[in-house]
């Protein structure tokens, strides 16, 4: 196996001009140039390529600017950190109205799912970094998923804007801000059995008896997804599956927490993971009414993974602008890894395509969003073969 260094080229873009040989005709320009070809950045010399591959490399590949900026040194190319920040901010800017119209279409499903994670904001008042929060919402059915951020607030009123107009199913962990939607008209919240587990795991160390038997019935519930899994069964069939075997699981494990509730210390680990799962056990239990629920909340945690592990090498956001950019480019990559579609090629595609949506309101943006890029490529293999 050989590797050849990437290349660089400049692409030259000859316009042609053309004379009007009858100069007696009544135009108002006798010489004619061509028009010169939309490209991703008005009057930079930053083509979709380069503009992809930096986009990637911070937010798929979690390498910071200046990371990048060294290994084009080492390339023989040297570009100025207020460039590359020139080219992020504008990208991102191209990409705004695609994202708020991604944004509709997973506010739009029946059932989506939500969680927070902590981003670090740099605060210049303060000279210190603060702890900000983006929310992640994702459409399972139509594999979409985004990132809001607004402020770094995970506060109750964040939820109130964000899901004002949401009806259907809307599944999180134990978070109290959702539990507004207990109560609201046409939104049945489901809980995440994984969170659950989770404080279970914790409380091994301290009661292994209790913590063991927990994670044991849980457990259980999961064999039974897989069981689902392995067969290939139908939402209606998975739905029925779990009616009579995942089921009558919960409701032994509720008349467990009832008896065990009142007899463990209420700070304790132990305590913790009992109570936890005790008060959400109605939403817990939800997803068993229909087969397309899921059992928790994991596909929405891994669409949150990167940004995890991007926090890690970038270390912080500049400002708030900053972390609402970062929440643009996490939307569109992470639709792209949803839905299997190579980084690269779409960043190349939209960038290259942008501006067809400029003037033209008949064009739907959703148009440029990867699972559609993924199906347009599809049909074009069909009509090919």
């Amino acid at each position: 196996m050989e590797r050849e260094t990437a290349r660089w080229y400049v692409r030259r873009i000859i316009r042609h001009k053309y004379v009007l040989k009858d100069k007696s005709q009544d135009v108002e320009k006798q010489i004619i140039t061509a028009p010169m070809p939309a490209l991703p950045i008005t009057k930079s010399y930053a083509g979709a390529t380069v503009l992809a591959d930096i986009i990637i490399d911070k937010y798929v590949n979690h390498l910071p600017f200046y990371r990048q900026i060294e290994m084009f040194k080492q390339q023989g190319i040297t570009i100025a950190p207020a460039t590359i920040n020139g080219w992020f901010q504008n990208v991102a800017d191209l990409m705004r109205p695609t994202y708020y119209r991604l944004k509709e279409l997973v506010l739009d499903s029946d059932y989506i799912q939500s969680d927070e994670t902590t981003i670090p904001i740099i605060n210049n008042e303060k000279h210190a970094t603060i702890k900000g929060y983006i929310w992640m919402i994702r459409a399972v059915m139509g594999n979409l998923v985004f990132f809001h951020y607004d402020q770094g607030s995970r506060a109750q009123k964040v939820a109130l804007q964000l899901f004002k107009d949401f009806q259907e199913v809307i599944q999180t962990d134990g978070y109290a801000v959702y539990d507004i939607y207990e109560h609201k008209k046409g939104v049945l919240p489901i809980g995440c059995w994984a969170h659950s587990r989770r404080y279970f795991e914790e409380a091994l160390k301290e009661d292994k008896v209790r913590a063991s038997y927990a994670l044991e019935q849980i457990g259980l519930l999961y064999d039974v997804e897989r069981q689902a899994d392995h067969q290939q069964l139908s939402y209606d069939e998975r739905a029925d599956l779990r009616s009579r075997l995942a089921y009558p699981i919960m409701v032994a494990f509720e008349k467990w927490l009832v008896n065990e509730h009142p007899q463990v210390l209420p700070k304790g680990r132990i305590g913790k993971a009992i109570r936890y799962t005790y008060n959400i056990y109605h939403k817990l239990t939800r997803y068993h009414l229909d087969g397309r629920y899921k059992i928790d909340n994991n596909l929405g945690e891994n669409a949150i993974r990167p940004i995890a592990l991007g926090r890690k090498n970038w270390l912080f956001c500049g400002n708030h602008d900053a972390a609402e950019n970062a929440a643009i480019m996490y939307s569109m990559l992470g639709c792209c890894k949803a839905n299997e579609v190579n980084f690269r090629d779409w960043l190349v595609y939209f960038l290259n395509n942008i501006h067809r949506y400029d003037t033209d309101y008949s064009k739907d943006l959703a148009e440029l969003l990867p699972h559609n890029f993924k199906l347009q490529n599809q049909n074009c293999n069909r009509s090919v073969s």
